[in-house]
C-alpha cells in the first residue's frame, strides 16, 4: 500500500467514506480520478475534481494538495491561488442558484396546487361542521366540494383515472389489481377502488372484483 494510499484512507475513516468507490460517487468524480490521488498525481488532475474531492473529504483544497503533494517545491501553489479561489467561488455560487431555483419551483408548485385546491379549501371545513351538526345531511351533497377540485388538480398534472369506480371493464393484469381470485385477461371485472395513469407512467393500479354471472 502507497503512502498517499494510507493517507487518503486516513482521511476517509474521518468522514465516514467506507471505500473509494464511495468516495467517487460522493465527491462526483471518477474512481480514475480518485486512483490519481492515490498515486499523488495532482499535477494531473484539474482543480475542480481536487475542488470536489476536498469537499467530499471535509477538509480545505490546500490542506488536500499539502496532504498530497510529493514536495512542494515541484508543485508551487502560489500561481494557482487566484484560480483556486475563482473556482471555488465560482461552485459556490452555483450551488447557491441551484438551491434557490429549488426554492422557487416549490413555491410555484404550492402556489397553483393552492389555486386548484381553494374551493374545497373553503368549502370543505363548513360542510364538514354541518354534517357533524346533522348526521342525517345527505353524504352527496357535499361530494361536489371534493370532486371538483380534486378533478382539476388531476387534471393539471396530467393524471388520469383508469377507469371510473363500478364500471365493468375486461382484465388488464397490467393496470389492474385482483382483490380476490383469479382473472384471465379480457374477463369481465368490476372496478372498486380507482387507479391511476399520468401519461404512459402507471401510478396505482385500480382494484377490481370478478364479476359474479347468473
Amino acid at each position: 500500500m502507497s503512502d498517499f494510499t494510507q493517507k487518503l484512507q486516513n482521511l476517509m475513516q474521518q468522514v465516514n467514506i467506507s471505500s473509494f468507490k464511495a468516495l467517487s460517487r460522493q465527491a462526483d468524480v471518477s474512481e480514475y480520478q480518485v486512483l490519481r490521488l492515490r498515486q499523488g498525481k495532482l499535477e494531473k488532475m484539474r482543480l475542480d475534481t481536487l475542488l470536489k474531492l476536498s469537499k467530499a473529504l471535509q477538509i480545505p483544497l490546500s490542506e488536500l494538495l499539502a496532504t498530497f503533494l510529493e514536495s512542494s517545491i515541484e508543485y508551487q501553489v502560489p500561481p494557482y491561488s487566484q484560480e483556486i479561489a475563482d473556482l471555488k467561488k465560482e461552485y459556490e455560487r452555483s450551488q447557491l442558484q441551484l438551491e434557490q431555483q429549488r426554492e422557487i419551483l416549490q413555491q410555484q408548485f404550492q402556489q397553483s396546487s393552492l389555486q386548484l385546491l381553494e374551493p374545497l379549501l373553503l368549502q370543505w371545513p363548513t360542510a364538514a361542521q354541518k354534517a357533524r351538526e346533522n348526521p342525517e345531511l345527505a353524504a352527496v351533497k357535499i361530494v361536489s366540494l371534493v370532486e371538483k377540485p380534486l378533478e382539476k388538480l388531476l387534471q393539471a398534472w396530467g393524471i388520469e383515472a383508469i377507469a371510473p369506480v363500478g364500471s365493468e371493464i375486461p382484465y388488464n393484469p397490467q393496470l389492474h389489481q385482483l382483490k380476490a381470485g383469479t382473472a384471465q385477461p379480457g374477463e369481465t371485472v368490476k372496478v372498486t377502488h380507482i387507479g391511476y395513469l399520468q401519461g404512459e407512467k402507471l401510478l396505482y393500479r385500480a382494484t377490481v372484483s370478478l364479476v359474479e354471472r347468473s
